[in-house]
């Protein structure tokens, strides 16, 4: 029986995360990134997000299996409710539900926040990217046509977005991560 974890990310992840996101920037074209982000670069990734946005990790028997994060849709105002999510996970774990799980808790906790939409780009084609973010209710919505250009080809990205809480008439503010850390996970 494994010991499974589901948490939110400290600095000391970071080293574990850049492993998972290096081969992914490196041999594929599924992140825009053109240099894998080194352990640093994770840390303050990871301390910058977490004021405002969650940012999980799933450990299993103590191995860091895969992350997912949330952040800023765009940057005006009137955006505040929405949000764009990523997810990955360390290729020994794939196609294990670590990604579902991961997500399932962060949209659990944005919903929590006051949050209204979930975005995700895609780099297309991604078969396991779409199978993961339809499993977990995103509806694909649009394409942006040769967006980016990586390893020798232009790339097309595919955008999916859900609902993840309600529409009021007048909206509140989303409360920041910070706010609701005590049991977050606790009873999602």
């Amino acid at each position: 029986m494994s010991n499974d974890t589901l948490r939110l990310a400290t600095a000391d992840d970071a080293q574990a995360i850049a492993d998972i996101y290096e081969p992914v920037v490196r041999d594929t074209f599924i992140s825009f990134e053109t240099q894998p982000p080194d352990a640093n670069e994770m840390r303050r990734r990871i301390e910058y997000t977490l004021p405002e946005f969650p940012w999980l990790v799933r450990e299993i028997d103590g191995r860091v299996a895969g992350y997912a994060y949330a952040s800023r849709h765009r940057e005006r105002l009137a955006y505040r409710w929405s949000v764009d999510v990523s997810c990955y996970t360390h290729a020994d774990y794939r196609r294990r539900g670590v990604g579902a799980a991961l997500y399932r808790k962060l949209l659990g906790i944005l919903r929590r926040q006051g949050f209204v939409n979930a975005y995700a780009g895609i780099a297309l084609p991604n078969a396991a990217s779409v199978a993961l973010h339809e499993a977990v209710g995103f509806k694909a919505i649009g394409v942006y046509p040769n967006v980016g250009y990586k390893q020798g080809a232009w790339r097309d990205v595919g955008w999916w977005g859900r609902e993840i809480g309600p529409r009021s008439a007048i909206p509140e503010d989303p409360v920041p991560l910070a706010r609701l850390r005590p049991g977050i996970l606790d009873d999602l």
